[in-house]
């Protein structure tokens, strides 16, 4: 019988040689840097480490091994470039990632579009973080809101990104990249759904009731509580509330925001219906100058990656190098390319930071392209 303890004795030799080969490997990594320092080369050569992936599958023996050889080495040389990548930023190669800090964002006396119509929660966003006088105005589509300031008619767009029940505003995320606007803030709205009647209206005279699907749904429990209740869904929960006021109908009520409410001279029949009392949406703020504050504390970017396996888990992995937290991750399908992706992530730091710095070239290098969304 195998002596078990002999062996272990036997697998720590092993290791420690493995240590001293991979410090010995990391040194000669370092020398490798100091000489592209010199020359201006790129750290991530992929047709290199293709040849020597091959090289070392092919001196295993079996295909268990070839297959482990073959990740055992790729993960070695993702570890090689990030270190090379640490002692080039050391080193004063630092590239320009295109941002501009600046003490704070020039609000006042500026024009900020929202997406919806007046009363809706967008709305509400886009006074909550810039004021009840704010100068605020909307547009029908995202893209517009967009459009907006990408061509100078407004200073700032306040767009939804992802709410606490639903998850994320996928749309929003494919229009990010269509426009060169940067996220330079964020607000946190609480949703909290009221019932909505006309003046003379009590809760036990309602009959139809409007707003948005999601609103219903996520307002089930107490609507579902009234089985006689006719549900309605609308375009959105401030049109549902317009309807109302425009038909002055006493049996007709609208789940919609207290802001809605006091835009359209509607009655507050029932306040906070929503099932989720802690149900909230976050928007970002979008300027056309790609700027970040000196107190900015988020980073969210996207890129694309080759079709091949493993490697997402080779570019998060700077993220874990770098000890860059990483506090969001959503994948869009590519228009045009079946099963592929596009990634958006939001990471913790600022772009001043050199792990940021760091993580986010190793990532430029080796994605097919990368794009920084904001820092906020």
């Amino acid at each position: 019988m195998v002596d078990l303890l002999e062996c272990r004795k036997e697998l720590d030799g092993i290791d420690r040689q493995i240590v001293e080969l991979f410090e010995k490997r990391m040194e000669i990594c370092g020398h490798v840097a100091e000489s592209k320092l010199a020359s201006g080369k790129a750290v991530y050569d992929g047709e290199r480490e293709r040849q020597k992936l091959e090289a070392v599958e092919a001196m295993a023996h079996g295909d268990f091994n070839r297959t482990a050889v073959t990740e055992l080495f790729s993960q070695m040389m993702t570890i090689s470039r990030r270190y090379q990548y640490k002692l080039l930023e050391e080193g004063g190669k630092s590239e320009d990632l295109g941002f501009r800090r600046v003490e704070g964002l020039p609000a006042k006396g500026a024009r900020i579009v929202y997406q919806g119509v007046e009363g809706a929660y967008s709305h509400g966003a886009a006074l909550q973080y810039f004021g009840e006088e704010a100068d605020v105005y909307h547009v029908e589509h995202f893209g517009d809101a967009m459009e907006e300031v990408q061509a100078g008619r407004a200073d700032f767009a306040v767009l939804p990104i992802e709410n606490s029940s639903a998850g994320a505003v996928v749309d929003l995320y494919d229009i990010l990249t269509r426009y060169s606007n940067s996220i330079v803030a964020e607000t946190f709205l609480p949703v909290n759904h009221a019932l909505l009647g006309t003046a003379e209206a009590e809760e036990e005279q309602i009959k139809t009731v409007y707003s948005h699907p999601q609103a219903l749904m996520q307002s089930s429990e107490y609507l579902n509580s009234h089985r006689d209740w006719k549900q309605i869904s609308m375009e959105n929960t401030a049109v549902a509330a317009r309807k109302v006021l425009e038909d002055g109908d006493p049996t007709q009520a609208a789940v919609a925001s207290e802001i809605a409410g006091r835009l359209y001279g509607l009655k507050v029949l029932k306040p906070s219906i929503q099932n989720n009392k802690g149900n909230t949406t976050r928007f970002v703020i979008l300027a056309r100058e790609q700027v970040y504050r000196r107190d900015a504390g988020k980073i969210s970017i996207c890129f694309e990656l080759p079709h091949r396996s493993g490697t997402l888990y080779n570019i998060l992995g700077h993220f874990i190098f770098n000890h860059v937290n990483m506090v969001m991750i959503e994948s869009r399908p590519i228009p045009g390319r079946n099963w592929e992706y596009r990634f958006f992530v939001d990471i913790e730091g600022n772009l001043e930071d050199a792990a940021v710095k760091n993580a986010l070239k190793g990532i430029g290098a080796e994605a097919l392209n990368l794009r920084i969304l904001g820092n906020y």
